[in-house]
């Protein structure tokens, strides 16, 4: 898919430098940039999906441990 961008002539000169450093294109680096934030977003859209899946498991599996009613000492032989 092709895309329109306005960048100020500056920047892109600077970037251009950039992209001859490090073997590629302005387009190149473009891509780059764009393929890793979509590849963190889905990363951290699955993080909150399993964070939200362990929360639920929280409230579904409710365990009444009782009132607690020792002392710390209580449970070690001195």
């Amino acid at each position: 898919m092709n895309i329109t961008l306005s960048v100020d002539e500056k920047v892109v000169k600077e970037v251009r430098k950039i992209a001859v450093e490090r073997d590629t294109t302005l387009t190149g680096l473009v891509r780059e940039y764009l393929e890793k934030l979509a590849a963190e977003s889905a990363k951290g859209d699955r993080q909150k999906r399993q964070l939200q899946a362990l929360e639920r498991s929280f409230r579904t599996i409710k365990l009444n441990i009782g009132n607690r009613n020792w002392k710390r000492e209580d449970l070690y032989d001195r």
